[in-house]
């Protein structure tokens, strides 16, 4: 039970940027090899930290009641929700001292940028007003498991932020909104039911399943934008031999509304967004 409220599917949303961001910081010249391991701890206390938080919330508000994807641990009755949301508070606070660590050594700025992320984590939906019930998670995703990550980890590896990074954050960020997208797609009437106003309970299933493929063909556009811009060369077009595993879920999603079938999208997206980092990867440094 308490594999599956690690949700691991989603750890690509943790090591997909840090992937991306270590190729960047190596095609610059160097990389502190030390600081991309300290942001990949940092990057998956976060993820954690947030599914154990979403695992605790969504029980506490009765988003669990009528629960159609896989079983969560506080609403299984196996484990006690007060041991979930220790368990989440134990993540965010690796994360934090992963990420205090890595500020002192190498700009206390960092210090800021941990705190927000941190705060946008335990928000998501905890506190009194979470906005992952308002439709604003795809956001939070895009901006911290996207840019955030990837360009955090170019900069504790290199000192710099370049618009290589920016626009591998971008794409990232795009790939990990697309695996929460397929994720509330597969909730969206149990969601409405609870009052869980999700984004894709306010756009519907059609809508969102557009907002699903723009997604997915923005990620593949950054690649094009990298080349022409000269900030890298031709080999990282290889990006797009991805563009096959990505073509899979977004099919799933616009041909079914089965819960099983969703989740194995869900699953398929997921190693989208890693195969993604690890295709770019190949390319830059080729």
């Amino acid at each position: 039970m308490w594999w599956s409220a690690v949700r691991p599917a989603t750890l690509a949303a943790s090591v997909a940027p840090v992937l991306a961001g270590t190729a960047i910081a190596i095609h610059m010249g160097g990389a502190r090899w030390w600081a991309g391991l300290g942001a990949l701890v940092v990057g998956l206390g976060m993820q954690l930290g947030v599914n154990f938080a979403n695992d605790y919330s969504d029980f506490v508000r009765g988003a669990d009641a009528n629960r159609i994807g896989p079983m969560r641990a506080a609403s299984s009755g196996v484990i006690e929700p007060r041991r979930v949301q220790w368990a989440a508070i134990g993540a965010f606070g690796v994360a934090a001292a992963a990420g205090l660590a890595l500020s002192i050594a190498v700009d206390w700025r960092l210090i800021l940028v941990g705190a927000a992320s941190l705060l946008a984590g335990w928000l998501y939906t905890g506190g009194p007003r979470p906005y992952g019930y308002i439709g604003l998670g795809e956001i939070f995703v895009f901006v911290f498991f996207g840019l955030v990550a990837t360009i955090g980890t170019v900069y504790v590896e290199t000192s710099r932020i370049t618009a290589l990074s920016v626009l591998m954050g971008c794409g990232i960020g795009f790939l990990a909104t697309a695996v929460l997208v397929l994720n509330n797609l597969r909730d969206i009437e149990t969601d409405a039911a609870a009052g869980k106003r999700t984004l894709a309970t306010l756009l519907g299933r059609d809508r969102t399943r557009i907002l699903l493929l723009v997604l997915v063909a923005a990620a593949f556009a950054v690649p094009i934008v990298i080349f022409l811009t000269k900030l890298a060369s031709v080999t990282v077009m290889a990006m797009h031999f991805g563009i096959p595993i990505a073509s899979v879920p977004v099919r799933t999603a616009f041909a079914s509304t089965a819960p099983p079938d969703l989740v194995r999208a869900l699953k398929r997206m997921a190693s989208t967004e890693l195969a993604y980092a690890l295709l770019f990867t190949i390319g830059i440094l080729l």
